[in-house]
């Protein structure tokens, strides 16, 4: 059995009490339970302070451009389908920057965990307000208040059909980590955001505002009610749901591709000759 300190990279360098390190922690220690080894899975980030914890766990890593994350893990996950995928990205890189791929990445259904570190605000850019800001909220370049209406993440992704919709807290790790393990034996791409304080720009969304309003999803929840689980992601307020609202069966995009039935691209045989005769073409 895998021990969490198998999954140690270099020192984090987050701001002391960032919610950040209760992920990173629960993450290495859902990987260290499930035993997979750091050589059998990738970690895809943008830009920003969720973006830097792959060089915080020992993983396959790949830091791309902001918002761009998701394409580069869709290319990885097609490249190699036996590939555990996963992207660490924050609120204003997936939903903000990223907010078309995140909706095509659903719409394709490829073998992609996506962990949204969601604190609100923009860490990385000295805090103004992201798409999951709540309207109304002011920060450094929002004096008067946002005055965009407030991101469902959630909802967007369960009216999309995306195959498995989940939310955690940071505050609550046990959870989180039932949330990530079950993310991962999921065969789909798999949505979980996750709320977290930004103890530095966000003085609204702390760990008592959080502690006073997360409550885990009713046990007569049906995840696999589309309808409930929609209703149920439009809740945010005095209680704010956490826990799997939405889980549903759909073909893998790679499934979908006949020659990726037989192996991985990277476990089959490469033709020289017939990439060469096709460049030729051109000339």
């Amino acid at each position: 059995m895998a021990d969490k300190k198998d999954y140690q990279g270099q020192k984090p360098a987050w701001c002391p009490g960032c919610g950040n390190f209760g992920l990173l922690n629960t993450l290495q220690q859902t990987l260290a339970d499930l035993d997979i080894p750091p050589h059998q899975y990738t970690i895809v980030s943008g830009i920003g302070q969720a973006a830097k914890l792959p060089h915080y766990i020992r993983c396959n890593a790949f830091n791309g451009l902001h918002g761009r994350a998701l394409p580069v893990a869709s290319g990885i996950a097609l490249a190699n389908h036996e590939m555990l995928v996963m992207v660490s990205t924050g609120d204003g890189d997936c939903y903000g920057e990223g907010g078309n791929h995140f909706v095509h990445a659903i719409r394709r259904n490829l073998n992609i965990k996506l962990f949204v570190h969601d604190n609100q605000i923009y860490g990385l850019t000295k805090g103004q307000a992201s798409p999951t800001s709540m309207e109304g909220m002011e920060t450094k370049t929002q004096p008067f208040g946002s005055l965009s209406a407030q991101l469902n993440p959630l909802s967007l992704a369960i009216a999309l059909d995306c195959s498995f919709v989940a939310r955690g807290y940071v505050g609550d790790m046990k959870f989180l980590q039932h949330l990530m393990t079950e993310a991962i034996r999921h065969p789909g791409f798999a949505l979980i955001d996750i709320l977290q304080p930004c103890v530095t720009f966000n003085k609204i969304n702390t760990f008592q505002w959080y502690g006073e309003r997360v409550r885990h999803l009713d046990e007569s929840h049906d995840p696999g009610d589309r309808m409930q689980a929609f209703e149920k992601s439009l809740e945010w307020g005095e209680t704010i749901p956490t826990g799997i609202f939405y889980r549903h069966a759909r073909p893998l995009f790679t499934d979908k591709i006949p020659p990726l039935r037989q192996a991985p691209l990277t476990r089959q045989p490469f033709a020289q000759e017939k990439t060469l005769d096709l460049i030729n073409e051109f000339f």
